[in-house]
């Protein structure tokens, strides 16, 4: 056993790693060179790059690519680039549109590792006999009776484990993910050793393919009548005035609503069909049950039967927030999580992520898309 836990010894084990570009890809490339493995890297080109200009904080884009050559080079091992563009815009960038005109809140990260980059990638590596498939995220994949299961990371600043919960078990099984235990400082540390010319580069943030980090310019050139005109609402009822489409909302927002009020208002409702926006004020935005859809279950007991038992665990439905604690139940044929405390502005299209528990080392549990939200009754809030 290696210390990839797969059988034979590294000179006879082949690993492909998916090259971004960026330090993270390029250091767990490195390392597993360095063990005497036989790494080959690969590049996705996911999108124009000449279409969606190149800004700080993207990833993704012309030189990336570049980047990723030059370690390849550097480090003596094959790179290939593989032009991913058709797939990732049928699989990530065109559901991306889909929901945000239905009034939710995608997150197309989630989308591009549960099918560009874990489905079809995958299928790639296994095409070129690889015995494993390794990929620079921040979290932690160990054995687990007879399978591998997934772990939130030693540095959960970089905790990527909520973009991470739609992996299926086949998938785990075949991935590694060597920077679970160490931090991002030690990643650059490691570069740096290796004379990797991105030891310094910085981190990719925001969506890569959305220009200026601004989605409504996206959807409205993929969807030219996502801009179509409705109704902006108060929760009380009263007609507010019109509002220019509904792709310029999201739930929670406060600021560019157009309306002159006393208060603070916030959307609390977005209706795709009616094209109606209904904002109010902030309490309106507090729920504490969500209802899920396509739930990806990776606990040890069938998921009824946790749900049915009303299983305690931890969530997170933003990637920036600790886990906290909730619920897991069953109610009209749906999967629902309620959690404990109450929370804001939580939107369709969200991920919702389960856990173990709350800190570094504690098993992934897999997750759903929030399907709807619940308001805390007025009754409830008072009480």
């Amino acid at each position: 056993m290696n210390s990839l836990d797969l059988p034979k010894a590294p000179a006879e084990t082949r690993i492909v790693v998916a090259m971004s570009g960026g330090v993270d890809s390029s250091v767990t490339a490195a390392l597993l060179k360095a063990e005497g493995y036989d790494v080959v890297g690969i590049t996705l080109q996911l999108y124009d790059g000449g279409a969606t200009p190149k800004r700080a904080g993207a990833c993704c884009a012309g030189q990336d690519i570049a980047d990723a050559r030059r370690t390849a080079e550097i480090l003596g091992i094959p790179h290939y680039v593989l032009d991913y563009e058709d797939k990732f815009r049928q699989s990530v960038i065109n559901p991306f549109a889909e929901s945000y005109l239905a009034g939710e809140t995608p997150i197309p990260c989630v989308a591009c590792n549960q099918t560009v980059k874990f489905r079809d990638l995958l299928a790639t590596a296994r095409d070129l006999g690889a015995d494993a498939l390794a990929t620079g995220h921040y979290i932690e994949s160990r054995l687990n009776g007879a399978h591998r299961s997934l772990y939130r990371p030693a540095d959960l600043d970089r905790d990527q484990s909520y973009f991470l919960y739609a992996t299926t078990q086949e998938q785990i099984d075949f991935l590694r993910f060597p920077l679970g235990r160490l931090t991002k400082p030690e990643t650059r540390e490691i570069a740096a050793r290796f004379d990797l010319g991105v030891a310094s580069k910085p981190d990719s943030q925001d969506i890569c393919f959305v220009a200026k980090g601004r989605y409504s310019d996206v959807i409205a050139k993929l969807k030219p009548d996502a801009g179509a005109p409705g109704d902006l609402v108060h929760v009380d009822g009263r007609h507010l005035g019109e509002h220019a489409g509904i792709v310029n909302f999201t739930i929670g927002q406060r600021r560019g609503l157009g309306l002159a009020s006393g208060e603070p208002l916030y959307v609390v409702a977005i209706n795709a069909r009616t094209r109606t926006v209904t904002v109010g004020p902030r309490e309106a935005l507090a729920t504490r049950r969500l209802a899920l859809r396509d739930v990806n279950w990776l606990g040890g007991e069938p998921l009824h039967e946790a749900a049915a038992r009303e299983r305690s665990l931890f969530v997170k439905i933003r990637s920036t927030r600790p886990p906290a604690p909730a619920r897991l139940g069953l109610g009209g044929g749906e999967v629902f999580v309620e959690l404990a405390a109450g929370e804001e502005g939580v939107s369709p299209g969200q991920a919702c992520v389960f856990y173990d528990g709350e800190g570094a080392g504690v098993e992934v549990l897999g997750g759903g898309v929030i399907a709807r939200t619940e308001p805390v009754s007025a009754a409830s809030r008072a009480a």
